[in-house]
């Protein structure tokens, strides 16, 4: 076993860990908050959008499973990436679509999926999603891990067929 990790957002965490905890070759996933400027921050300080961090899902995966590539294609199909800074009724930065890369060749790859998901044309609109280097993931409150696994209910996101 060969185990990477990446970070993922796409909206409102809950779903996107959902799914992506039945994906073949996903070990691990757990949600929390990347890419702003506030450290350790919790739930109520990212929910105004104002510390910059998005929900995400930092998601370990092991290579020999399913390929970078493969991973990214359930990435896109699962939101709307080309609405900016929202997903459905949830708004603000904090819903931002985004990758959150930990090394160049997951930033290469990011770039290439995102090229080759504008080109099929799934939406009339380009991907507004971020390519960016990760910094420090924090993770989420207890409460929101699994919340789906916990509490049943409806799932924003939907896993788009191929």
């Amino acid at each position: 076993m060969k185990t990477k990790k990446i970070a993922l957002a796409a909206g409102c965490f809950w779903g996107v860990q959902h799914i992506l905890d039945q994906v073949p070759g996903v070990k691990k996933t757990r949600v929390g908050y990347i890419g702003g400027l506030t450290d350790d921050p919790t739930y109520k300080d990212i929910s105004t959008g104002g510390t910059g961090h998005a929900e995400a899902v930092e998601v370990e995966y092991d290579e020999t499973e399913i390929e970078l590539e493969e991973l990214l294609d359930y990435f896109w199909r699962l939101h709307d990436p080309t609405q900016l800074n929202r997903q459905g009724a949830d708004v603000g930065s904090q819903y931002r679509s985004a990758i959150f890369y930990y090394d160049d060749n997951q930033r290469v790859e990011a770039e290439k999926s995102k090229v080759a998901f504008d080109l099929k044309k799934v939406f009339p609109n380009p991907a507004v999603t971020q390519i960016e280097k990760a910094g420090t993931f924090y993770e989420g409150e207890g409460y929101h891990q699994k919340y789906f696994d916990k509490n049943g209910g409806h799932i924003c996101h939907v896993l788009r067929p191929e």
